[in-house]
């Protein structure tokens, strides 16, 4: 039974309406002080190479931050972007940018400064939070006249770049201890928070939360994690940039869990956090996972202490979620995974346990979440799909970003009578349960769902750590794909896997490091198809010759079954 007492934090979101990332860390260590946050390595604003802190110490932080940016002249309502290294600071700036009254803008320290200057004349800013290093990317793709710098990293010194007469540069060192004020709170309705698309297909748009929007998205969440809420550990190693990453930290900030972060994903760094903070709960990116299943095989490894993971973002191959519950030692391990858009929040969710992971269908995103979501399927003319027949999928949620900044009309053209086109084609089957088919723009002729393909060819190769099968110039279905570890594919196994399967191009092997991909490492799909057969194509990754070892048998559960749903 729920006390209200335990319920605070949902009643609250529930009652408020808002989510405030500006007072986050405050509400949270009002209540739990001192909870908790391991990170990976110190922080970069920081003069300490400290890794844990408390959350009256964080709250603290973002307080002092919030009064040095109101020193340097931001003022509220102003878009501040913040551009800088990975770092858990980058959370941090925003919610001090916050705290200030002022929207901050998170743009990814994997962005290309020629796609930041592109959005910073979107944002039309004076204001940038940047270290030396992105700062002297961006004086390259042109002059810096009348924008303010706030330098996370220092003075001013030699090693700035040239090119930027009439900037004017403030060390936020140098305004440590500038007095603290009462933090200020925009509208429900304003801005809040910029995000950025992941940029699949072409330069990314600029999202703008609200906190009534991202309050919205925070509910259902808080309902979720309720099973972990207060002593268990939750790790997080997710894009800093994302809004997802706002409403997680958000969730377990209410309730008071200790917290793990991790910032750089290279997985000596995964092993010893993992290792050493034994997480009951850990949330990362699917492709993330994918990575993550070498620690699958090993006895009491690093995911051996944890009973729930969390996906979110994309939908994750069956084989990584059976890798995953089999390596845990708890009786009853789940993996929740949540599908959504960066324009949506969380729009679906689906429990994987022992018991029903043997019966995975990769291309079942599960229900619509009850009370928050609205979908439905629809055909070209805008009349809805009969159950089984793939379409246009649309949603209707509060959890719903205002517009794109700059590209309202863009924004607009997505929205018929308040039903919103995530982009994504799909079904739903007689339960209700949603499935995924494709991006409308990744379409192939002649193949029911690319998404679908992957998964059987992954299923009966696991050896394979990425694949995505796109069109080539000429439009024929071709495999891209990696190894683990990068070793060369057995193609006699590939020709077994393959044999009663749609017509393909013969593989191509990259190296997983080469594959392009956002900052929450979707593939760029778009990106892979300009690449072929071009001078920029990464270097494949030669095979071995080799007689073939070994048949690969076509079994129910690798069979293609799409059709059978139409």
């Amino acid at each position: 039974m729920m006390g209200a007492g335990a319920l605070a934090p949902i009643l609250r979101t529930a009652l408020r309406r808002t989510f405030r990332i500006g007072r986050m860390f405050e509400e949270a260590a009002r209540r739990n002080p001192a909870a908790t946050v391991k990170l990976d390595r110190p922080l970069s604003v920081l003069d300490s190479d400290r890794t844990t802190y408390d959350y009256d110490e964080l709250a603290d932080i973002v307080d002092d931050f919030a009064a040095r940016l109101r020193a340097a002249g931001v003022g509220a309502g102003e878009y501040v972007p913040v551009y800088k290294g990975l770092n858990f600071d980058l959370p941090l700036l925003a919610c001090a940018a916050a705290r200030a009254g002022a929207v901050p803008v998170m743009l990814s320290p994997a962005l290309e400064p020629s796609v930041v200057r592109t959005l910073l004349t979107r944002l039309s800013s004076p204001w940038i939070v940047t270290d030396a290093a992105h700062l002297a990317g961006l004086a390259g793709e042109g002059a810096f006249s009348g924008t303010r710098v706030l330098l996370t990293d220092g003075p001013a010194g030699p090693d700035l770049p040239s090119g930027l007469d009439g900037t004017r540069l403030t060390d936020l060192a140098a305004l440590a201890g500038e007095p603290r004020r009462a933090p200020i709170d925009l509208p429900p309705d304003h801005a809040t928070l910029i995000t950025h698309s992941s940029g699949t297909t072409g330069v990314p748009k600029l999202m703008v939360h609200t906190a009534r929007t991202l309050s919205h998205r925070l509910l259902p969440q808080q309902l979720l994690a309720w099973p972990v809420r207060h002593r268990s550990r939750v790790l997080l190693a997710m894009s800093f940039v994302h809004s997802r990453f706002f409403n997680s930290l958000g969730v377990f900030l209410s309730y008071g869990n200790p917290l793990a972060v991790i910032s750089e994903t290279g997985l000596p760094t995964v092993r010893r956090m993992l290792s050493t903070t034994r997480p009951a709960l850990v949330e990362t990116h699917p492709n993330n996972f994918v990575l993550w299943e070498d620690f699958a095989d090993e006895a009491r490894g690093p995911l051996a202490g944890v009973r729930y993971y969390s996906s979110t973002f994309d939908a994750i191959h069956p084989g990584t979620v059976k890798k995953l519950l089999s390596a845990s030692r708890h009786r009853r391990p789940a993996l929740l995974q949540l599908f959504g858009q960066s324009e949506t929040g969380p729009l679906t969710g689906w429990l994987n346990t022992r018991r029903n992971v043997e019966r995975m269908d990769g291309r079942c995103i599960g229900y619509p979440l009850p009370g928050f979501v609205r979908l439905r399927v629809v055909d070209s003319a805008g009349r809805p799909a009969p159950r089984g027949t793939i379409g246009r999928l649309e949603v209707r949620t509060r959890g719903r970003i205002r517009t794109y900044l700059g590209e309202d009309e863009r924004f607009q053209s997505q929205l018929t009578d308040g039903w919103w086109y995530v982009g994504d084609m799909g079904w739903r089957d007689r339960a209700g349960r949603v499935h995924l088919a494709d991006r409308e723009v990744d379409k192939i002729n002649d193949i029911d769902s690319n998404l679908g393909l992957e998964d059987v060819l992954m299923e009966r190769l696991p050896e394979i750590s990425e694949l995505v099968v796109v069109p080539d110039p000429a439009g024929r279905p071709t495999p891209i794909l990696a190894t683990r570890h990068d070793r060369p594919l057995d193609r006699g196994r590939w020709a077994a896997a393959v044999a009663g399967l749609p017509g393909l191009e013969s593989p191509i092997q990259w190296r997983f490091a080469d594959f392009p991909r956002t900052s929450t490492w979707k593939i760029k799909r778009l990106e892979i198809r300009g690449l072929l057969g071009t001078e920029e194509e990464p270097a494949q990754v030669l095979p071995e010759p080799r007689p073939m070892t070994s048949q690969i048998p076509t079994t129910p559960s690798g069979a293609l079954n799409v059709d059978k749903s139409l």
